[in-house]
């Protein structure tokens, strides 16, 4: 199985497992070296919020978390469905190799 996908499925569960946290909540753990050197803006920070109000169902909460959520989850959804399908088509070339030769 594709790394890849082990971490997409991972950060999907974890983010809608999480807390919601409120918009403009101000202490929050975040991975944003941005937000962690000090600065108030960075473009992505809000995403992973966002996505998380997505999984509660808070629609309006989420894109005032940040606009691109409802864009990103759709992404990694997509991401998602691509690298199963291509664990499958290969499990299927796979298994015609091993009938064609036995």
């Amino acid at each position: 199985m594709p790394v890849e996908l082990i971490f997409w499925i991972i950060a999907l569960v974890l983010l809608a497992t999480a807390e919601p946290v409120k918009h403009g909540h101000i202490h929050h753990f975040t991975l944003c070296p941005l937000a962690n050197m000090g600065f108030d803006w960075c473009p992505g920070c809000g995403i992973g919020r966002a996505i998380t109000q997505l999984f509660h169902g808070n629609i309006r909460e989420s894109l005032e978390q940040h606009w691109f959520g409802i864009p990103a989850l759709m992404i990694i959804i997509h991401r998602i469905i691509e690298l199963i399908n291509r664990i499958i088509i290969n499990n299927r070339k796979l298994k015609y190799k091993e009938e064609r030769y036995v």
